[in-house]
């Protein structure tokens, strides 16, 4: 395989980072200087530069409270990206990391993974391609918590309060497992009631609005989703629009 899949795979960096350090010199493959795009097996010896490993250990993390109305990514449609909210003054003030924050942290910092613009909760941005491979990458296996309310359509009006009272077992039972979106079926996933408006969602997927189309293949319609939860990092009292870095012993 190409040696920047092979160096993802052995979780080293992601695979941009790895045509960044090739092209660099930082790479040896069995002591020899490595090439862009030479190809490697699996008893190759892989060895990386001091220089990138203290360039990675320079890479943020962060983890922002992202508000209904911005997108997850780049402007579009005359929308803000939830990256457009962090600066020095929308920092946690309860944030007990260490690092400063500096201009230069905005550079490279993407979203590893999705949330909607009618959306809010958790959102984490980065310059680590490990972090991004990890969460979002082909074989992740990080599960997301969401508090969704809705309300439901049963045919003859739209019940908005005690929803969980008339949505029949057999429709929770399908949200569990059983539905497909853009012909491919959905992994299982967690669903239960939080309360009598409010589902509890555990997903390891992440589809294009995949909840909300869920919820409409069921007869529900979602009027507010928020994410709480990415594997062991959870949203906490981080206030809507402000943004914490993810600590130095935390880990998703």
């Amino acid at each position: 395989m190409r040696l920047n899949k092979r160096m993802a795979e052995l979780g080293l960096c992601s695979r941009r980072e790895a045509d960044e350090w090739i092209a660099r010199g930082w790479v040896l493959v069995n002591g020899q200087r490595a090439e862009t795009g030479q190809r490697v097996g699996p008893d190759d010896s892989i060895n990386v530069d001091q220089a990138a490993q203290g360039q990675q250990s320079q890479r943020v993390t962060i983890l922002i409270h992202k508000p209904v109305g911005y997108v997850s990514g780049q402007p579009e449609d005359g929308y803000q990206s939830a990256a457009s909210l962090i600066n020095a003054r929308s920092r946690w003030r309860e944030d007990r990391h260490t690092q400063r924050f500096s201009p230069q942290q905005l550079r490279g910092l993407a979203p590893a993974g999705r949330l909607d613009i009618d959306s809010t909760g958790l959102l984490v941005l980065t310059q680590d391609g490990r972090v991004a491979r990890q969460l979002i990458g082909e074989d992740s296996t990080i599960d997301k918590e969401y508090l969704v309310r809705v309300e439901y359509d049963d045919g003859q009006h739209i019940v908005s309060e005690n929803v969980e009272a008339v949505f029949p077992p057999d429709q929770l039972a399908l949200l569990r497992h059983g539905l497909s979106l853009d012909g491919q079926p959905l992994l299982p996933a967690q669903v239960d009631w939080q309360n009598p408006e409010q589902l509890r969602f555990v997903l390891v997927e992440g589809k294009k609005r995949q909840i909300r189309r869920m919820c409409e293949a069921v007869g529900l319609k979602v009027v507010g989703l928020k994410r709480i939860r990415i594997g062991r990092v959870m949203l906490g009292n981080l206030p809507v629009g402000e943004w914490r870095y993810l600590g130095g012993m935390e880990g998703f």
